[in-house]
Order: C-alpha cells, then sequence, then structure tokens
C-alpha cells in the first residue's frame, strides 16, 4: 500500500478512532492526544511494515495504551486508580459503529466559541494540520493553536456526554456543523498550500461526513443545500487542471469534462432544497453553482441570474468574499469598470488586506479594461500573496501573458 493511501487511510480513521475513544473512557483531550499519537506512529511503521489485517483495531489499542500512559502519569493519580484500573484490559474489538458524526457534534459544544468549535472540529474530525487551519481564519498559527488547546480543556470541564443533541440545541450546534463541513471542503478543493490545487481526500471526506447528516436530517433545507453546493463544486475537479497540474480557471475548463452525476445530482438536490419555506446562504451558494453548471460554455451564462444570487446573499449573509464574487458577476453585465467600483467599497476591510483572491480578481479586470501595467502589477501582488504553488504558476502566468 502507497504512501499517499496510507495516509487517505489514516484520515478516514482517525475521527472513527477518537469517537469510539471518547464514547469509552469520556476524556476528550486525553483521548485526542492520545489518537494522534497512534496516528504518528502509524504513519512511520506501516509503510515499512505494512498495513495490519485491522488497522482500525490496531489505531484503537495503541491509542488505549497512551491513554493509560497518560492516565498514569498525571499528577491526580491517586484519585484515578479506579478509572485507570477500569481500562487497563485492551479492547480486542472494535464495535463497527462510526461515532464521527457524533464526534461533530462534540466539537460544537455550547461552552466553546463558534471559533473555537469550528477549529478543534477541523482538527479532530477533519484532520487539517494547525497551520492549515489558521489560514482557513486568517490569524497566527500560534493563535489558533492555543485556542485549540483552550478548546480540549473547556470540553474536559465540562465534562458533556457523549452523544446528540436535541432540540434547539441540535438546530444551534448544527450551524456550526455545517461550517466547519464547509471549511473542510474549501480546504480539499482550493488547498491552501503546497504543490497541488486540491486535496481530494479533504473534498471527499467532507462530502461523506455532509451526506451522514444529510441522511439523518433530510428535511433541512441548509444541510441539503450544503451537500448540493459540494456536489455541484467537485463536479468540475477534473477539468480544473492541465494534465501538469496548472489551474484552469471555470471560463476556460472543459465543461464535457465535468462529472454529470454529480452535477445531476446537486441539480436535484438544490430544486428540493430551495421549494422549502426558508432560505439559507448554502442553498443560495448551491443555486449560484447550478446555473453554472446549467451552461453549455461561460459565454451562454445567465449573469444576472449570479449577480441576483450574490445580491441576495450579500444581504442575508454579508461577507467580504460575496462581494467581491458580485463583482465579477457585475463585471459581465455592466463592465469591468464597474465591477472595479464595487471592488473599491472592499479597499477598507482589514479581513481582505494584501489577500491574493481580492488582488487576482482587481488584476482581472484591470486587465479587461486596457490597463495593462496595473493587471500586471496586480497579477505579480497576487502571486505573492498566496501560498498555494498552483496559484502562483497561474498567477505569474497571467502577469507574463499581460506584459507580452
Amino acid at each position: 500500500m502507497t504512501a499517499p493511501v496510507i495516509e487517505g487511510l489514516l484520515r478516514e480513521l482517525t475521527p472513527q478512532v477518537l469517537g469510539a475513544l471518547v464514547r469509552r473512557h469520556g476524556q476528550f483531550e486525553g483521548c485526542e492526544d492520545a489518537v494522534q499519537e497512534a496516528v504518528l506512529a502509524a504513519a512511520v511503521q506501516w509503510p515499512a511494515e505494512g498495513v495490519p489485517d485491522n488497522p482500525r483495531g490496531w489505531l484503537s489499542t495503541v491509542a488505549s495504551r497512551r491513554l493509560i500512559d497518560q492516565m498514569r502519569s498525571d499528577h491526580a493519580r491517586r484519585e484515578r486508580e479506579s478509572v485507570t484500573a477500569a481500562v487497563e484490559v485492551l479492547p480486542q474489538d472494535v464495535p463497527d459503529t462510526d461515532d464521527t458524526l457524533v464526534l461533530l457534534f462534540l466539537c460544537c459544544h455550547p461552552t466553546l466559541t463558534a471559533a473555537s468549535q469550528v477549529a478543534l472540529t477541523l482538527r479532530a474530525v477533519g484532520g487539517l494540520t494547525t497551520a492549515e487551519i489558521a489560514r482557513a481564519f486568517l490569524v497566527p498559527e500560534a493563535t489558533m493553536a492555543a485556542r485549540i488547546s483552550r478548546a480540549k480543556q473547556r470540553i474536559k470541564a465540562a465534562g458533556s456526554s457523549f452523544g446528540l443533541p436535541d432540540g434547539a440545541e441540535l438546530q444551534e450546534r448544527l450551524l456550526v456543523v455545517l461550517h466547519v463541513l464547509y471549511l473542510i471542503f474549501n480546504e480539499g478543493y482550493t488547498a491552501s498550500s503546497g504543490s497541488e490545487l486540491h486535496r481530494a481526500d479533504l473534498a471527499k471526506e467532507a462530502i461523506r461526513l455532509t451526506r451522514m447528516v444529510h441522511a439523518q436530517l433530510p428535511g433541512d433545507g441548509e444541510v441539503t443545500g450544503l451537500l448540493a453546493l459540494m456536489l455541484l463544486t467537485h463536479a468540475r475537479r477534473e477539468a480544473r487542471t492541465t494534465p501538469a497540474g496548472d489551474l484552469v480557471p471555470l471560463d476556460e475548463q472543459d465543461r464535457t469534462k465535468w462529472d454529470r452525476g454529480l452535477v445531476d445530482e446537486g441539480v436535484e438536490l438544490i430544486k428540493a432544497a430551495l421549494a422549502g419555506p426558508a432560505l439559507g446562504p448554502y442553498q443560495l451558494q448551491a443555486a449560484i453553482a447550478a446555473t453554472h453548471a446549467d451552461a453549455a460554455t461561460a459565454a451562454v451564462t445567465d449573469w444576472p441570474q449570479v449577480h441576483a444570487l450574490y445580491l441576495i446573499l450579500e444581504r442575508i449573509a454579508p461577507n467580504p468574499m460575496v462581494t467581491l464574487n458580485r463583482a465579477i458577476a457585475l463585471a459581465e453585465i455592466e463592465g469591468p469598470e464597474a465591477g472595479l467600483a464595487l471592488l473599491s467599497t472592499l479597499d477598507g476591510d482589514e479581513r481582505l488586506a494584501g489577500h491574493h483572491r481580492l488582488l487576482s480578481v482587481r488584476a482581472h479586470l484591470l486587465e479587461k479594461t486596457g490597463d495593462r501595467a496595473g493587471a500586471y502589477e496586480h497579477y505579480r501582488r497576487a502571486a505573492k500573496a498566496t501560498a498555494s504553488m498552483a496559484e502562483q504558476r497561474y498567477l505569474e502566468s497571467r502577469a507574463s501573458r499581460v506584459r507580452a
């Protein structure tokens, strides 16, 4: 088994093993540390010695041993002697149940801030590194590491039960769970750093988890909308890069390479979601993706419809990235000058200060106006501002083309 396959297997098994340990021992912080140590041991041993017949059982056993060692070395050992004795016998069989969904809701514990809920879930369930999570939140890595550590400590202090919430608490924590899955998918669809444009393992895991939530809450419009959005977006994956791994923008993609099965499934889901009584951000984003999917070529895209949907989205969920995307649609309708005028309203927003996305969109619109010097400068700045090598190559190529 190759290293990438092992990495994917570990990513899939990690939340399952963590969920099983938390259910058995009730110590989220200690269990999370123990599982991470077990995963690290597997990453070192399995490529050399081979994957065990029961990889999940192997991880569970190793993590349980690590947890016991932690408990023995705890300063409150005397008070925990009875607990330690209870876990002395290591489990021989690992239950087939998958507690990943329960783990998702545990990470969204009400004692945590929304930001901490998202960060902890990305770490424990999504398998993202602290650095990747920090980039998703646009904060320093040290700040994110401290936030995750505090979140684990708060869950430990709260002594919460390991089970799904109900009633109003379920709805409240569901919003955070959906946001977490959205961020995991985005990191998979467009990696924030590295040589590859996308990380299919993360995107597929986000889709798998969202399908799991949708199976339990099929009537929730935002759950359905998020799943539709992921499917419609993931359907473009094969067309987003050249054989050499270079980025291909949406308007230049070969749409015959789009996965029609995913497109059709996503369209049906969003139709069902939009028929409901409420309208949410994920449903609107999915409707925008469906509008693009409905166009056989970029030239026949219904840009007025796209702009109208972004306008509604901007009103119910204000966000600078939504305004930025609306500027692109507005430029297609009224011309690049109109798009640039809308972009100028974002210049004072600290959340987008120096962000490569703002720089690259401005460069694109400047290029359309004929301002080659301005476009070149902004393409170059955008390339330097992103940590994704695929995006860097694309932006540098655009700069070179404009200069030529």
